[in-house]
């Protein structure tokens, strides 16, 4: 069988977040399940340079104006396909926003071109010798692959859309329709037209044979009106074809035992190791060597991720005898807040803004637990990332975190089956309250170390989900 992944950000050519993971690690899981996946993504110049003689490999005469160029090239086990036009992808800042922060402009020109350059590749001979059986498209920047579809000559192809966050959308005004080539009739309900606007995941999600995101609570909640962001009522006429399969991690990548990010190796039956690890971040952090747990966030720093209450609560978490610190960036309020909060508990609390790959390893590696206050989480990664590195997640009760995390109640600890702590409702008492029941187990270390061992023994790879996308792509298949 044979997937073209569709996506704007792949790990480890490109990545703002957990999509390009996902988009990253899902086909090498899938290999074993005889399935090959041509992954296409756009060809910003971070993902160019790093392509080691990529070979033409197809060319679309005419993509809104411009001539493309379809390179094929492989790169750290993965077979990609990249959508090579200048005029949209080759200029400075990263696949979304320019150098100031600012959304580019033509961002619907550059996402309806990836999407059209996928119907063309999926229905016509644009890579001669190779056609997909299924299209498998990721998110709103992918969304209208299912429409250009329906129009073209793959009409007929099954197609999956995934859901990776529905609070994003692909929303534009109605004025962009002309220029997305096509037909009239599908500026309309049952295609792309969304309250007077054009809306890529709405198109898509009207269009795909099937659709998925990444839990199975997450599915559940974007039917309701609290979590479905206007979507609900279009995602309940389809409840039938909507699925909610887990994200599962890279194991190789984030492994304790051979991470070379990381001070120390270790595994389940070397946990004491850790120790080393737990230095080199108080090093980095400028933390003092006081016996307290360091708890951590790895996170976009946004009301979503719940970081406001996070601000509200660094003063707890110090004067209960821990230390925190912080990797991330965001809105610059609560950038601002979490900063005002390491400078009042220098050695307690210590911060570095942005994105650094090694350091958030050597974080799961050295902390004690990690933070996950998020007020939706469609699934989550870090927290896999925590419980493969024995470092115990505290979670809000919402989405794949109650899938992924086994709350430390009375019959779980009982049981020997808790793997961390959920709470809710998801304030900042109840963020307090998980963080003192962290406190007193930390304080009971068998405790302590029996529920960082059950957290190593989870699995987190993508085996059991990749099984799952596989029996959703066969069904499809034999649906004709």
């Amino acid at each position: 069988m044979n997937i073209l992944s569709v996506a704007s950000e792949v790990y480890p050519l490109v990545k703002t977040g957990g999509l390009a993971d996902v988009a990253g690690a899902l086909p090498a899981a899938l290999l074993p399940h005889g399935i090959r996946t041509r992954t296409l993504l756009p060809g910003y110049p971070a993902v160019l340079h790093k392509l080691k003689k990529p070979k033409a490999a197809g060319r679309i005469a005419n993509l809104f104006g411009h001539p493309a160029t379809v390179l094929a090239a492989e790169f750290d086990g993965l077979d990609l396909l990249v959508l090579d036009q200048p005029a949209l992808y080759d200029r400075d800042g990263g696949p979304y926003l320019d150098p100031t922060g600012r959304d580019y402009p033509d961002n619907f020109r550059r996402f309806a071109a990836l999407s059209l350059a996928a119907a063309e590749i999926a229905g016509d001979d644009v890579v001669p010798g190779w056609k997909p059986d299924i299209v498998h498209v990721h998110d709103w920047q992918a969304a209208l692959t299912p429409v250009y579809m329906r129009f073209g000559s793959a009409r007929n192809m099954p197609t999956v859309l995934t859901i990776h966050n529905i609070a994003f959308q692909g929303q534009f005004g109605a004025s962009v329709f002309p220029e997305l080539a096509l037909p009239p009739e599908a500026f309309s309900m049952p295609f792309v037209e969304y309250y007077g606007d054009v809306g890529f995941l709405k198109g898509g999600l009207q269009m795909a044979t099937a659709i998925t995101t990444v839990s199975p609570s997450y599915a559940h909640e974007i039917l309701t009106p609290e979590f479905g962001m206007g979507m609900e009522g279009l995602l309940a006429s389809r409840a039938m074809d909507l699925t909610g399969i887990v994200n599962g991690i890279d194991v190789d990548t984030w492994n304790p035992e051979t991470d070379p990010h990381i001070a120390r190796h270790y595994g389940p039956t070397a946990i004491k190791q850790r120790a080393a690890n737990r230095k080199a971040l108080e090093d980095r952090f400028a933390l003092d060597d006081s016996r307290g747990p360091i708890f951590c966030v790895i996170s976009r720093l946004t009301w979503q991720k719940g970081m406001d209450l996070l601000a509200e609560v660094a003063d707890d978490i110090v004067a209960l005898g821990g230390k925190l610190i912080v990797l991330g960036s965001g809105d610059s309020a609560l950038e601002g807040a979490l900063m005002a909060a390491a400078s009042r508990h220098r050695g307690r609390i210590g911060m570095v803004t942005g994105y650094d790959e090694p350091l958030s390893h050597l974080m799961q590696a050295g902390s004690d637990a990690i933070l996950i206050p998020s007020r939706f989480e469609p699934c989550g990664l870090t927290q896999l990332y925590g419980l493969r590195y024995g470092c115990i997640p505290i979670v809000a009760r919402t989405g794949g975190l109650t899938d992924t995390v086994i709350d430390a109640n009375e019959a779980a600890l009982s049981a020997r089956v808790a793997t961390g702590f959920q709470f809710h409702p998801v304030t900042a008492d109840g963020l307090r309250l998980a963080i003192r029941r962290a406190m007193r187990a930390y304080g009971e270390p068998k405790v302590w170390a029996r529920l960082q061992n059950q957290g190593m023994k989870s699995d987190v790879s993508w085996a059991k989900s990749a099984e799952r996308y596989a029996s959703l792509y066969s069904g499809l298949l034999a649906k004709g």
